[in-house]
């Protein structure tokens, strides 16, 4: 179930509503058409172009990572500020069906608590836990501490969180540690064919790299992709991304 798949396959799946798209090219979130990049990669899949994201910056990524963190999060701030509530309250809700079909029957499924810019989360949690599934969080004793999961039983509200020692959210300590067999992880940026630039503390990296045999799924903003980002030989690429119009599979 770990295994990556050797193809990059994207589907466009929706619009939110009250976006108007362009006769050629989808909208962007804030209502205007696309206009196509002049370096668009030309990534094909049985012969058609991977069309640009509403939003899709094709830049070249910079080398220092934190300079390119500080300036993603700067981005993401001021795209989701910009969101109507109406759109935001709709986007990511459950999960697109070719995404659903990746987590299997009787599945644990690990979310984060996403922070007030990060691609939303409750609404997966919500659908997969009334599927059956068990869900669990990123749990951590300390700063200095390794990360790992317990159960979340509320995505409704949240009466079994408690802040961590990062600020955000997680299961009390006394929750049952769970070791997800697919993971929905958070991301600054991303690349089509899977690669994630995380918030630089490596917690992921680390955990993925222990647990070969977990399905790692991104979620993300259209505009957090990127054409390339700086790689290191312990980063794991992801299996898919999901963003509010697009579904990243099948990666190369």
């Amino acid at each position: 179930m770990g295994a990556v798949p050797a193809r990059t396959l994207v589907r466009i799946t929706w619009l939110p509503p009250d976006v108007k798209a362009s006769v050629d090219f989808p909208a962007t979130a804030h209502g205007g058409p696309v206009t196509p990049s002049s370096n668009r990669p030309a990534s094909c899949k049985r012969g058609r172009a991977i069309e640009a994201p509403p939003g899709a910056r094709y830049l070249r990524a910079m080398s220092d990572k934190s300079t390119l963190r500080a300036r993603l999060r700067a981005e993401r701030r001021a795209h989701v500020a910009a969101l109507p509530a109406s759109t935001r309250a709709l986007i990511l809700s459950r999960p697109p069906a070719p995404v659903a079909a990746l987590v299997l029957e009787g599945s644990i499924v690990g979310l984060y608590h996403a922070g007030p810019d990060e691609a939303p989360t409750s609404g997966y949690a919500r659908w997969f836990q009334s599927g059956g599934h068990r869900i669990a969080l990123p749990w951590f004793a300390s700063r200095a501490a390794t990360m790992i999961f317990r159960e979340w039983t509320d995505p409704y509200e949240h009466s079994d969180l408690e802040p961590g020692p990062w600020g955000s959210l997680q299961p009390r300590a006394d929750a049952a540690e769970l070791v997800p067999d697919v993971a929905f992880v958070p991301l600054l940026g991303f690349t089509a064919d899977g690669h994630r630039l995380g918030q630089g503390g490596g917690h992921y990296d680390r955990w993925l790299a222990d647990r070969p045999d977990t399905l790692p799924i991104g979620l993300a903003w259209d505009m957090q992709r990127l054409d390339s980002l700086p790689s290191e030989p312990h980063d794991r690429r992801l299996a898919a991304i999901v963003t509010p119009t697009r579904i990243y599979e099948d990666l190369d």
